[in-house]
């Protein structure tokens, strides 16, 4: 066969954009408005791209029409091809040492506060036609991994080493080792005595046996939105915390101590999360280039 004559169960990059649109949009019609289509060229599409594939990638209803498991799988993939496609124009228009475009990054919130930010400033000062796009995303379910593997982030920054996996074909490295510690009110005697106040985020698998050991720490009784709320309430004398480092980096509140939990402390990884494709593409390289000079001079 000839490698240059794309076979007929090929996707083309239109039929891509059009599985995109209508995951994004929720239906046909609002996919096909988005495009400048009719609605029966995006059904078409659809029909032929599921006929290539042998799958059903949507449910349609009177509501509109929501991928199936294999259609976020493939539009998952779409996302990605396209962006690779958009990178892959991008680079053959500039020269070696020119990094222009969007660089989209997924970051749960104490690390889009405190490990992002001199990591972007650092690219900006390089690389000034650079347009980094940070979206916040709770670390619970998928996680930042999930918008990567979503083809919703070229990068995410995720907690590493907990029991659920990485997706297939997603690549990792590590930036920074996490310390635990106890947070508490200053002017209490015995802070390990208060009640727990915690957060959703807070119970990741990397914590679990420490924490299963510790026969001192109540269930919480008290639970937050995030880390910086966690914070306040212990601020006000509610209760006690157990927070890494990343969510203490900002400064804790007045009347607010922090004690170190021993030489057994809970430690969790915290690094990059890309795809093997986009971790070769200039703009992911030079933010991971930046995220471990700076994590290593830290």
């Amino acid at each position: 066969m000839n490698p240059h004559v794309t076979r007929s169960r090929d996707l083309a990059p239109h039929e891509l954009r059009i599985l995109v649109a209508v995951a994004d949009e929720g239906g046909f019609g609002a996919a096909a408005a988005t495009l400048g289509l009719t609605q029966s060229a995006v059904s078409h599409s659809v029909r032929g791209s599921e006929s290539k594939l042998g799958a059903v990638l949507f449910e349609r209803g009177r509501t509109g029409a929501r991928a199936t498991a294999a259609g976020a799988r493939v539009v998952g993939h779409a996302r990605r091809v396209l962006r690779l496609l958009a990178l892959m124009a991008e680079e053959a228009r500039t020269g070696p040492d020119e990094i222009r475009g969007p660089l989209r990054i997924a970051a749960f919130r104490s690390a889009a506060l405190h490990l992002l930010p001199p990591a972007l400033t650092a690219l900006a000062a390089r690389h000034p036609d650079l347009e980094p796009e940070v979206r916040v995303v709770r670390d619970i379910g998928a996680g930042t991994p999930g918008e990567v593997a979503a083809g919703r982030a070229d990068l995410a920054i995720a907690t590493l080493g907990g029991s659920t996996a990485l997706p297939a074909g997603l690549v990792s490295g590590a930036l920074v080792e996490e310390k635990y510690a106890l947070v508490h009110p200053a002017a209490h005697p015995e802070p390990r005595t208060l009640p727990l106040v915690d957060w959703t985020e807070n119970c990741g698998s990397y914590t679990r046996d420490w924490w299963a050991a510790q026969d001192w720490i109540p269930r919480a009784t008290v639970r937050a939105e995030d880390d910086g709320t966690v914070l306040s309430m212990v601020g006000t004398g509610l209760g006690m915390a157990i927070m890494p480092d990343l969510a203490l980096r900002g400064g804790v509140p007045d009347g607010v101590r922090i004690t170190d939990l021993g030489p057994d402390r809970p430690v969790r990884s915290v690094g990059y999360v890309t795809t093997a494709e986009l971790a070769r593409t200039a703009p992911v390289r030079a933010l991971i280039r930046e995220l471990r000079v700076l994590s290593r001079d830290g």
